[in-house]
């Protein structure tokens, strides 16, 4: 029988540091040969887009199938939620489906877990650093989670277009972390205060001019995930050491890079790394404290394999959730 998990069963047993423990454990595993990784498939229904993500982790054991649907009129026409996920766990030595559960915070909380282990591989690793975050919806709350978890911060500042937005963040994110929160004026604030940064938006142009940068910087670039949007401009993929999650997934879904490549401003070769061969040690990291180092971020499914993997145990240690026959 499977187990069937409920977004609030999910929240009880998700925790960040747990997470980015796994999903580093899993960009091990893509980068040295242990992991089944197709690219997402893309189907595209009248009103909305629906993607299916497939990723199997032969050390960890994890199979698993994640199903997200995006309905941009969800809210209005049916009050539902613009991003609905689902995720589908098995056994991989049966095939048997093991676990139904919400996908919506799973999928937050790895993203967030995601930037954790590039910014510990990838940002410096003095104490007191400045965060500094563009956007403020749920997934920005988790990049400056994932981030406060590898780093002690001294303070974090917070942009986005919506007042109200911004002030919700400081509230929950300031309790949560118990860390000082203030609220940036522009994103060329956040770029002059912030030591760490993360574009976490929805916004399909440049949020900053990258030639404002500062030396030693570093960035997770987390929002745009489609080949003709981008949140950060070719000046800063020039300046910067870049590392993707996945090269094949950056050159096919990444406007970020797509783009600069289009206009000739960078080579393929001016891709540094994948995040698993910065893991594995294969290739340099951060190399000196004024390099500016950008970890670009498409969401993979091996990070939902490993998040649902440990959920699922977890839940299973705990006794929650609930059993269902089919």
């Amino acid at each position: 029988m499977p187990l069937l998990l409920t977004k609030d069963d999910v929240v009880r047993v998700l925790d960040m540091q747990d997470c980015i423990d796994v999903v580093e454990k899993a960009f091990a595993e893509l980068a040295s040969g242990s992991a089944v990784l197709p690219l997402r498939i893309g189907i595209l229904p009248p009103d909305g887009v629906s993607l299916y993500m497939p990723a199997y982790l032969k050390q960890m054991g994890a199979l698993a199938c994640k199903v997200v649907t995006v309905y941009k009129n969800n809210p209005k026409q049916h009050n539902l939620p613009t991003t609905i996920g689902k995720v589908l766990l098995q056994n991989p030595a049966t095939g048997e489906v093991t676990c139904i559960m919400d996908g919506g915070y799973l999928t937050a909380v790895r993203t967030g877990a995601v930037s954790g282990v590039a910014t510990k591989y990838l940002a410096r690793t003095d104490k007191g650093q400045v965060a500094g975050i563009l956007g403020a919806g749920v997934q920005a709350k988790m990049q400056l989670w994932g981030m406060a978890t590898v780093r002690q911060l001294s303070r974090a500042y917070v942009y986005d277009i919506s007042a109200d937005a911004v002030s919700a963040f400081i509230r929950e994110m300031s309790a949560k972390l118990g860390l000082e929160i203030r609220p940036a004026d522009s994103p060329k604030q956040i770029l002059a205060e912030a030591d760490i940064v993360c574009t976490a938006s929805s916004s399909p142009t440049p949020l900053f001019d990258g030639s404002l940068v500062r030396p030693g910087t570093h960035i997770n670039g987390i929002g745009s995930h489609s080949p003709a949007t981008r949140e950060l401009d070719t000046a800063i993929i020039r300046r910067a050491k870049v590392v993707a999650d996945s090269l094949e997934a950056c050159l096919k879904e990444a406007g970020d890079i797509i783009m600069p490549l289009q206009e000739g401003a960078i080579t393929q070769a001016h891709i540094h790394a994948e995040l698993g061969d910065i893991v594995l040690g294969r290739k340099p990291a951060r190399t000196n404290a004024q390099e500016i180092t950008l970890f670009k971020s498409n969401g993979l499914a091996i990070q939902d394999a490993a998040a649902a993997k440990l959920a699922y145990d977890r839940a299973r240690q705990a006794k929650i959730g609930q059993d269902v026959v089919l």
